[in-house]
């Protein structure tokens, strides 16, 4: 039974690590860090030194948030004669391209076929002459300051990308998904913040980030996490990512957890799919403090961790009945049979359209590493796909 203990112990180490201990060791460090090095932030340059800039969206069947989009857009404190908008809307059978053609500020490019989203950012990005590329979605909202401050970033010629911030809007009766969401984008923009800090952030997020214009490498057009793959591909040329709070995207949570659901099997498996293409990031020897910090927030999430959760109860049940401390093993397997029934309290409020924060929060957990786990299915029902079509998930 040593085998089992040591098994046991390992994984609850891991997964206090993933979760909980990295947070913790990066605050740490960054303090550290901080103690003997400080850069102040560059000053926010003049209208006549910002460069033009492209606003890049994508967008399937959007006809709804267009104007909203537009107005958005256009009301970003950016001199107009320097932002341009450009709209990749192909295989939209909806009205978005008539509603677009209201317009005239946006340059809009369409084809039929829809090839998903890689397919799209591969084929809009050959129309973009601009030195810096914005991309964002179609039904995210930017703060009025977003451009700015992400040109401010820019700043430092050692920044290939930007990474905004994404924040859930939460109304009165929010769901367990957009309430969980909320919470899990909280907790996610404190480490990206914390990981800027220490050296770079670990990816951005597609609802607001930004690369320098020849820094874009085309990706495979089956590619699930085209934000994630294209910015860790920017780190692997040297340069490193900035997150830039100041810079946010709203938007909706999802509808309720069938189509949160929908986002995060999707999440999930492109994680997968991205640990595997970007294997040369696993290389301490070359990528150093990039991949602790790579492993630490993103690898363990995507593979090992999840796993070693639901290896957990059942190595724990053994153990009080094996070891030679059984009350200790017993006190850890209450603790773990509470939190499952929270969990699953959560699910029942969840189901009934009943609001419940504190049990939300184990819910959404719980939920989350089911579906990394589903991930490893969904990745393999798609082997031998060559696109990049999924189905969209609905916004509350």
């Amino acid at each position: 039974m040593k085998i089992c203990e040591t098994v046991f112990w390992i994984s609850l180490l891991v997964i206090f690590y993933t979760y909980i201990g990295y947070g913790m060791l990066l605050y740490v460090l960054v303090r550290l860090k901080e103690c003997f090095r400080q850069t102040p932030p560059p000053p926010l340059p003049a209208d006549c030194m910002l460069p033009e800039l492209t606003l890049f969206i994508t967008a399937y069947n959007e006809e709804d948030v267009v104007d909203d989009k537009m107005r958005n857009s256009l009301s970003l404190d950016y001199p107009a004669d320097k932002l341009h908008i450009l709209w990749i809307t192909d295989g939209s059978n909806d009205r978005t391209n008539e509603r677009l053609s209201h317009w005239p500020q946006a340059t809009v490019l369409y084809q039929p076929q829809r090839e998903g989203k890689t397919a799209a950012l591969n084929r809009g990005i050959r129309f973009v002459t601009t030195p810096l590329v914005v991309f964002t979605d179609a039904n995210t909202h930017l703060n009025r300051e977003a451009v700015r401050e992400i040109v401010r970033a820019f700043a430092n010629p050692k920044v290939g990308c930007v990474a905004g911030e994404k924040r859930i809007a939460l109304q009165d009766k929010a769901n367990a998904a957009s309430g969980g969401e909320g919470l899990y984008w909280k907790y996610e923009s404190a480490l990206k913040q914390l990981d800027s800090r220490l050296y770079s952030a670990v990816g951005a997020a597609g609802e607001l980030f930004a690369i320098r214009r020849e820094l874009f490498e085309e990706m495979p057009a089956d590619t699930l996490l085209d934000d994630f793959i294209l910015s860790l591909r920017i780190v692997m040329r040297g340069y490193t990512i900035a997150y830039c709070a100041d810079a946010y995207a709203v938007e909706n949570g999802s509808a309720d957890m069938h189509e949160e659901e929908k986002r995060k099997v999707r999440i999930a498996a492109g994680g997968l799919q991205s640990v595997w293409r970007l294997r040369a990031l696993l290389n301490p020897l070359r990528y150093g403090v990039f991949c602790f910090q790579y492993i630490s927030h993103r690898v363990l999430r995507w593979s090992l961790t999840p796993v070693l959760l639901f290896l957990l109860f059942p190595l724990n049940t053994i153990l009080i009945f094996t070891s030679n401390t059984p009350l200790l093993y017993a006190v850890i397997w209450l603790l773990q049979a509470l939190f499952y029934f929270m969990a699953s309290w959560g699910h029942y409020l969840s189901a009934k359209h009943i609001k419940n924060k504190i049990l939300f929060v184990p819910y959404y957990f719980l939920f989350m590493n089911i579906n990394v786990v589903r991930g490893f299915n969904y990745l393999r029902k798609r082997r031998g796909q060559t696109g990049g079509a999924w189905e969209k998930a609905r916004r509350a």
